[in-house]
């Protein structure tokens, strides 16, 4: 049986991720395309989760889902809402398409981490094929 052991030394583990995929955000700040910022930060959270629910026997969900929390865009989907109730159609579909890029690039970071996460586990078992 799965528990999330979310009391004492593990909630700062646990908070610890927002706090790395925001800085790695920042690190790659001079890309200046932010849909590649939260892509690679986004991989490296994913990265950090599996790792800690690994050392804590815990599902990697409740790493992820909290580190990955403050990056969710509630900010553009909120904007996007507001300009499409406004009748605001050019800003409505270039605020929507960005969040749109934004959700995309945290999804695929997310995929792309669990996904070879899953090979490199069933080769090292020889259960691959």
């Amino acid at each position: 049986m799965y528990r999330l052991q979310c009391a004492g030394k593990t909630d700062l583990f646990t908070s610890l991720g927002g706090a790395i995929g925001w800085f790695v955000y920042l690190l790659f700040r001079p890309l200046q395309n932010d849909i590649v910022q939260f892509f690679i930060a986004t991989v490296a959270i994913t990265v950090y989760s599996e790792i800690m629910a690994r050392i804590h026997k815990v599902p990697v969900t409740g790493y992820l889902l909290i580190a990955l929390l403050p990056m969710v865009p509630g900010g553009g989907i909120y904007y996007t809402m507001e300009y499409c109730i406004a009748g605001n159609t050019q800003m409505f579909l270039e605020t929507g398409l960005h969040t749109l890029g934004i959700a995309g690039a945290l999804a695929l970071g997310i995929l792309l981490v669990s996904s070879l996460n899953r090979l490199w586990g069933m080769s090292r078992s020889g259960k691959g094929g």
